[in-house]
């Protein structure tokens, strides 16, 4: 767990986000053990900067309903506040993101002159000096903050040490940042960090790190899964709002043609086929989901009638706007935004199929998580199914709820080692409830390996830091998740084998188009 800890704190210097506050808790005041810290109240604001989000703009016309046209503009006007806020925090951690590019090149400089990796580095600068929160201490961070808290200080404590103790953890990893840039020859270039849009203002050098380069391109890169995550937030944001435009447009376009109001149409063609909620739906809605709700029946029968009411009138309001529809002529052109390329590297990774294959994938895996194990088989049979032209990469991605998953991956390199990689992970995938160092030792003595040399490189920790730089670069490209997959280097949503076939035929196409033009 301490190396999970690590690589958390790593993070601080490579660009991801430490130190939520403690559930409950609300703009907290000064925290016990931490410097006084400012909690300005929030604001929308107003972007007035390139937030450098959206490769191409969104059309004009984004809908047509029966000849009238939704431009963009109909639908950002409601929208914008929201919009900004999404874009500004691209726009702010393109700010910060500079210095940590700067504190990641030298944490790694630092690391090469100890001989050490960086998450050895970071356990022994930062994990190792942070002084442990203490019950009083939570206390008397509740005691300061309870009338912004939810709950008592039994059911919170825990998150108030976690959150003290990630608050101290940064103040460490700040602490060694500045030394690190005291002994070390670091020139900024820039006053402000701009997007890049072109090669040239990709090559653009930003600073210095002891002689080597930090470009324009390199801070963009670092900011490829932010920039997705907030592209896809903003077009389900005008997505929705099309849907809502495009079923007033065609209620108001019927009511017209029946010359009644609107109400009076819904009150019509809806309300009629709005089903009652009885006393036994509700009954049987909290039967089945009384482990989630709190409260017993009786006190919340009403309310359960009521929302089980409005779930009602939406979904016939729905059935009458899709009805609507189907008899008009409705076309929506919003485009979704591009998933990025990642250039992972694949040097030194276990991989199966054709080494010089023309689709390569990617995949950042936890043995002990179940999505992983109902992957793994579609994954082997894609391999064999597209016979030389596919290549399987397996990089390590073991989450911290996964108590042995950090050492199964362990386990999978010291089998590696003795060329038993694949048959060890799937010993693992099909004993994933028993996944303990025991449990790998037994598995190893089953596949014939050599006990002695499996259990000095899984007991010290051999391949621990090979793991760790796998966790590390699954984090700069945004993995959150397991499985996540990738080919020729960009994220496969639908990990179906019917959405993997889509991805693999998607990237041989432009080799088979290059070949059909010759």
């Amino acid at each position: 767990m301490k190396s999970i800890l690590s690589l958390i704190v790593l993070s601080l210097l490579s660009g991801a986000a430490l130190g939520q506050a403690p559930k409950g808790a609300t703009k907290p005041a000064q925290g016990a053990g931490s410097k006084p810290t400012a909690q300005p109240q929030a604001q929308k604001p107003e972007v007035k900067e390139d937030c450098g989000c959206e490769s191409k703009a969104p059309p004009d016309v984004v809908a047509t309903i029966n000849g009238v046209r939704l431009t963009i503009k109909d639908i950002d006007d409601s929208l914008k506040p929201k919009i900004d806020e999404l874009q500004q925090q691209v726009i702010e951690a393109r700010k910060k993101e500079l210095d940590l590019q700067i504190n990641s090149r030298l944490l790694e400089a630092e690391g090469a002159k100890r001989g050490v990796p960086a998450s050895k580095l970071i356990d022994a600068e930062v994990i190792d000096k942070t002084v442990e929160p203490t019950e009083a201490d939570a206390q008397a961070f509740y005691d300061q903050n309870k009338a912004r808290i939810t709950g008592d200080f039994a059911s919170i404590k825990k998150d108030i040490v976690d959150y003290l103790r990630n608050q101290r953890q940064r103040e460490q990893a700040a602490k060694f940042a500045e030394r690190l840039r005291a002994t070390s020859d670091v020139k900024v270039l820039v006053k402000d960090v701009t997007p890049a849009t072109t090669p040239a203002e990709r090559a653009r050098v930003l600073a210095t790190v002891n002689g080597k380069p930090i470009t324009s391109g390199d801070v963009e890169d670092s900011l490829k899964p932010l920039i997705y995550e907030v592209q896809e937030q903003i077009y389900n944001l005008r997505k929705n709002q099309i849907e809502l435009k495009v079923n007033d447009t065609l209620l108001e376009q019927e009511a017209a043609k029946k010359k009644v109001t609107t109400r009076s149409l819904l009150e019509a063609e809806v309300t009629p086929k709005i089903k009652a909620v009885s006393d036994e739906d509700a009954k049987k809605f909290y039967d089945e989901n009384k482990e989630r709700i709190n409260g017993e029946y009786g006190p919340i029968k009403d309310q359960i009638k009521e929302y089980l009411k409005q779930q009602e009138e939406r979904k016939a309001l729905g059935e009458y706007a899709t009805a609507l529809r189907k008899a008009s002529a409705v076309t929506v052109s919003l485009p979704e935004p591009e998933l990025p390329s990642y250039k992972i590297d694949t040097e030194g990774q276990p991989w199966k199929g054709a080494e010089n294959a023309e689709v390569t994938i990617i995949e950042f895996t936890d043995f002990q998580c179940p999505m992983c194990a109902k992957t793994h088989p579609i994954l082997d049979e894609l391999v064999r199914e597209y016979n030389g032209k596919v290549r399987l990469v397996v990089r390590d991605y073991p989450l911290p709820q996964h108590e042995n998953a950090l050492k199964a991956a362990e386990a999978a390199e010291a089998a590696r080692e003795q060329g038993k990689y694949w048959e060890f992970v799937s010993l693992m995938f099909e004993n994933q409830k028993e996944l303990g160092v025991v449990k790998l030792k037994e598995y190893a003595t089953r596949l014939g390996l050599d006990r002695k040399r499996f259990d000095e490189s899984l007991d010290s920790g051999k391949f621990a830091a090979q793991v760790q730089k796998d966790l590390q670069e699954g984090l700069k490209i945004g993995v959150n998740s397991t499985p996540s997959v990738y080919v020729n280097g960009v994220m496969v949503k639908d990990r179906t084998k019917e959405g993997l076939k889509a991805a693999i035929e998607t990237a041989l196409k432009p080799r088979a188009d290059s070949r059909a033009s010759k």
